[in-house]
């Protein structure tokens, strides 16, 4: 077996062991995670392997609920970002003023500290995942809208560009059959990147108190 099949084979089990953990989170119920006096503080055991806090909680049910939690959390608000970076990279493409605009607000959002921004726009959406995934996701496309922006400028001086436009194709279909296609591999690399990232950021404000119901596991 080669180096790549060997590094695809790990891909491939890395990626079903993450999937069937999510997915075990997805699937416990809420009685699972009520709170049990006649368990309290419980060692490690084959009823709960990672025993129980101190209200008698089920560690690995709550370990697998926040899991499952913050993947969701992470790959919506990730999805969001980057769909966010690719319309407005596209929109650059179409015109001079609006690429204009779509680079001011580039500089705009790179201009206010990261953290601080995300915890006012997720305290004015009334905090909770919906609050959360809205704060990570209007804060988190800056980075990638400037990479793809990037990409777009030095495709637009192809020779198959110049030639569409001398074939009287619209921005629009230029944009979409030519442009998109080369933006798609950075796009989902800028959506892999963006993904821990908005893990991470949805840990620090719930630390802070501005992010998910402590409530929640």
């Amino acid at each position: 077996m080669t180096l790549r099949q060997q590094t695809f084979l790990v891909i491939i089990i890395s990626s079903l062991l993450l999937f069937g953990l999510v997915l075990s989170g997805l699937l416990i119920g809420d009685e699972k995670l009520r709170i049990n006096p006649q368990a309290i503080n419980k060692a490690p055991s084959l009823a709960h392997l990672f025993g129980t806090d101190w209200l008698g909680r089920d560690m690995l049910v709550r370990t697998l609920k926040g899991l499952s939690l913050s993947f969701g959390v992470g790959v919506l608000a990730a999805f969001v970002s980057a769909l966010i970076a690719l319309i407005l990279s596209l929109l650059a493409s179409s015109n001079r003023m609006i690429d204009q605009m779509v680079t001011w607000l580039i500089d705009l959002f790179l201009s206010v500290p990261h953290l601080v921004l995300l915890l006012l726009i997720s305290f004015s959406m009334g905090g909770g995942f919906q609050g959360v995934v809205i704060g990570l996701a209007l804060t988190h496309w800056p980075s990638l809208t400037r990479l793809l922006r990037a990409e777009m400028l030095q495709v637009k001086t192809t020779k198959y560009i110049a030639l569409s436009e001398q074939l009287g194709k619209s921005r629009l279909w230029i944009a979409r059959h030519h442009i998109l296609p080369h933006l798609l591999p950075q796009l989902f690399i800028g959506f892999v990147l963006l993904f821990p990232h908005a893990i991470l950021h949805e840990a620090a404000i719930t630390f802070l108190g501005f992010g998910l119901s402590s409530e929640q596991p």
